[in-house]
């Protein structure tokens, strides 16, 4: 049987190519008073919510899965809560760099709101 040695200065690049290809990366998107213009109508707060959208790319470039938009993060926000809206509004997003893919995130996050139909 033939033993095959590979020098330690090979394993260490490779292990060190492989570190180079893991990450993540943050990034602000932005700050809004509400998801809808409240005007005067009475509203009362539901709770904390958060929503996100994401995609996969396989190396870096080709689509897997997935949309990545700012809506269905705001939309899967509000359907968690069954509220009408949402206040104090915070987008980011982020991007987690993997061996043999990458996946982008959007992530909102807010105050969940119901609007109050019987007081006017």
């Amino acid at each position: 049987m033939k033993v095959i040695r590979i020098h330690p200065a090979i394993v260490l690049l490779a292990i060190l190519i492989l570190a180079l290809e893991v990450g993540c990366s943050h990034m602000p998107g932005g700050i809004a008073p509400s998801t809808t213009p409240i005007g005067n109508r009475p509203y009362r707060v539901v709770g904390r919510a958060r929503g996100s959208d994401s995609y996969v790319l396989l190396f870096g470039i080709l689509p897997i899965k997935g949309s990545n938009s700012v809506k269905e993060a705001v939309h899967s926000a509000i359907r968690a809560h069954g509220a009408d809206a949402l206040i104090e509004v915070t987008v980011e997003t982020y991007t987690q760099f993997w061996i043999l893919f990458t996946r982008n995130v959007i992530k909102v996050e807010g105050l969940a709101i119901r609007f109050d139909h019987t007081l006017r």
